[in-house]
């Protein structure tokens, strides 16, 4: 979208999710996957990946080929229906199996994905992304194209699905990943721990971790629908300690969040603490991860807590659609903060607003946040000018409508994808009535133009 065109609430199912011009190499509308069964055993001190992964998926139309993407890890066993493809190649990030007749349009299919090597992060304009050997143990940070470095996929946020993980590693370290834990054996030298995501997942939100984890219970709240919301912590025991004071306002930052956003949308939170210290928090669905850096009383690590937290609603129920909507995620977690300091009587959100606007006034006006580019799409920017955006859209509906809106947003998208034109279009609707207020107007200069509107007042 250019700078200067508006936005069209009108065609947001018009627009297609793939392919996307921000990752062009990742993600295929041909076809749609609908369950992923992960087996990955992992050597830690060789870092050594064997794996299978059992995807099911159905065909969006005829398909002579299967694309997915595999970085660093080599396929050599594969399966279409049960039966062996006719050809498979597997160049750079692309793995290519041609079945032996044409899957016609509507079939559902699946494959079966044999896989090895040593796994590690690709590296491109957003650094090294993906899987990362830590001091003893290992993560994944997945956003955006680092969830084919563990395993084969329909690699963007449009393509949800649902997951079952088996993980196996050296006896002595917890294997930690998204989802409900329903599986735990010991054999030998190796231990086994299975999980199951019942919520379609972006491929990019799976993750894991292994590492000497202990699991501590932080809390739990009440949830409308289903039995009560967990809230943990994976700690290396020496950090047991400090954890626990780090982490001791979680639970209050779900309930505020469940209030302000609607329910939960998962049924427990984890928060993963690694002994290594790390540059920056990772989201993924049902988990933050954090280094031993970010459990700290202060309010640098208490805002990056708040922020992690409230990516369960915003980037993980509710996903955007393409990457060029990413404000969506991150202006919307970075306003979280502002709602968690306000609450916690840290700051109200107007005087964070106006500390966010001054650094942004200092800073070049050569960004367009509601569509950045794939260079710019992790800018600050992005985050605090997206925040400043839902701040003028509070101040002109006030309180009530736009945290009606915010539940609306969330309880509409649950568990799927949304667009920048679908969050105004729902503006629209709960804001009716609001003397002249059009989101429209209001988001367009913040949103898709360079230059820096004045602070609401």
């Amino acid at each position: 979208m250019s700078p200067n065109k508006h936005i069209h609430p009108a065609k947001k199912s018009k627009n297609p999710a793939l392919p996307d011009p921000y990752t062009p190499d990742h993600g295929s509308a041909a076809y749609r996957v609908r369950h992923y069964d992960l087996e990955v055993d992992l050597r830690l001190a060789s870092n050594r990946l064997t794996g299978r992964a059992l995807i099911r998926a159905t065909a969006k139309e005829r398909l002579e080929a299967v694309t997915l993407s595999l970085s660093g890890l080599r396929a050599p066993k594969l399966q279409v229906n049960g039966a062996r493809p006719a050809k498979t190649s597997q160049r750079g990030n692309e793995l290519r199996i041609s079945p032996a007749e044409p899957i016609a349009k509507g079939t559902d299919f699946t494959l079966e994905v044999r896989y090895e090597g040593n796994p590690g992060p690709v590296n491109g304009q957003w650094g090294e992304v993906g899987f990362e050997e830590l001091a003893d143990g290992v993560l994944v940070a997945g956003q955006p194209i680092g969830a084919p470095t563990w395993f084969p996929c329909n690699d963007h946020p449009s393509q949800k699905a649902t997951f079952r993980i088996s993980a196996t590693a050296d006896a002595g370290y917890r294997a930690v990943s998204n989802g409900l834990l329903v599986g735990h054996r010991r054999k030998s030298s190796r231990e086994t721990w299975v999980y199951e995501v019942h919520e379609p997942m972006a491929p990019y939100l799976a993750t894991l971790l292994v590492g000497r984890y202990e699991m501590l219970e932080l809390g739990r709240i009440p949830h409308r629908s289903s039995p009560a919301v967990g809230v943990y912590a994976a700690v290396p025991a020496p950090l047991r300690q400090n954890a626990l004071t780090g982490l001791r306002d979680q639970r209050s930052m779900l309930e505020l969040f469940s209030e302000l956003f609607g329910p939960y949308p998962f049924r427990d939170y984890t928060v993963v603490v690694t002994e290594d210290e790390l540059e920056i928090p990772l989201e993924a669905q049902t988990l933050s991860i954090m280094g031993r850096n970010h459990i700290t009383r202060s309010w640098e690590s208490q805002r990056l807590l708040a922020h992690e937290l409230s990516h369960q609603w915003f980037g993980n129920s509710v996903t955007v659609r393409r990457w060029e909507d990413i404000w969506l995620h991150e202006g919307f977690a970075c306003y979280a903060e502002w709602l968690w300091s306000e609450h916690a009587g840290q700051g109200s959100a107007s005087a964070r607003a106006q500390v966010a606007w001054r650094l942004v006034a200092s800073q070049k006006e050569d960004i367009v946040v509601g569509a950045p580019g794939p260079d710019l799409m992790f800018d600050d920017r992005v985050y605090k000018r997206g925040a400043l955006a839902l701040h003028a859209v509070r101040r002109a509906m006030g309180d009530d409508r736009f945290f009606r809106a915010l539940r609306a947003f969330c309880e509409e998208n649950r568990h799927a994808n949304a667009s920048t034109a679908d969050f105004v279009e729902l503006l629209g609707r709960v804001g009716a009535g609001t003397g002249d207020f059009s989101p429209e107007k209001l988001l367009r200069p913040w949103l898709f133009e360079r230059r820096l509107p004045p602070l609401p007042s």
